[in-house]
């Protein structure tokens, strides 16, 4: 029997989740303009983890995907659908639901101080890089020809990691302090 107490706290689960899936659809339509634009979708993903946990921080992000995957326009550029997903650089927004299972793996095994949050961050990041960069290269190779891993680095990875160190570092201030607030953890 589900008591009212459990009944509530699901619910409240379900809405976090939701209001962080939609967050990241609005982090991902502000794009910020300069030499090579950035949007803040990575920042969604930590800001998720980092204040609801791993499970719940990783069913966010899949929300977020699902949605997209079926054309509610919550990608860059206020755009969906699998198209999107099956493009080249479709692999760092399937990365993040990687990224959010690596830093729940790491929650589980380590616990929730801040240190492991923010080298799961780190971690994480790495691993949407890794999983992103090797489906460019694919999907690029398919379209346009081979590219080597230093070009496609140069193009995907290099121009983005110290504004997503930057998102890891203001994640990392605000989950702490967003948690608090919603006690969610």
């Amino acid at each position: 029997m589900v008591t009212m107490t459990a009944a509530k706290s699901k619910t409240y689960d379900m809405v976090y989740i939701a209001v962080f899936a939609v967050l990241m659809a609005i982090c991902s339509w502000i794009s910020i303009p300069t030499a090579v634009p950035f949007t803040l979708q990575t920042f969604g993903v930590f800001l998720a983890i980092g204040v609801l946990g791993g499970r719940k921080g990783s069913l966010a992000v899949l929300v977020y995907i699902l949605l997209g995957a079926i054309g509610v326009p919550v990608f860059a550029g206020f755009t969906g659908g699998i198209g999107i997903l099956l493009r080249n650089t479709g692999g760092y927004i399937i990365g993040f639901l990687f990224s959010a299972l690596a830093m729940w793996a790491m929650e589980m095994l380590f616990g929730k101080k801040p240190w492991v949050l923010a080298l799961s961050m780190a971690v994480g990041l790495t691993v949407c890089y890794a999983f992103g960069t090797a489906w460019f290269m694919v999907v690029y190779a398919k379209d346009a020809g081979a590219i080597g891993l230093a070009t496609a680095l140069g193009w995907c990875v290099f121009p983005f990691v110290i504004p997503d160190l930057v998102k890891i570092a203001l994640a990392m201030v605000l989950s702490k302090r967003l948690a608090a607030i919603m006690k969610v953890q």
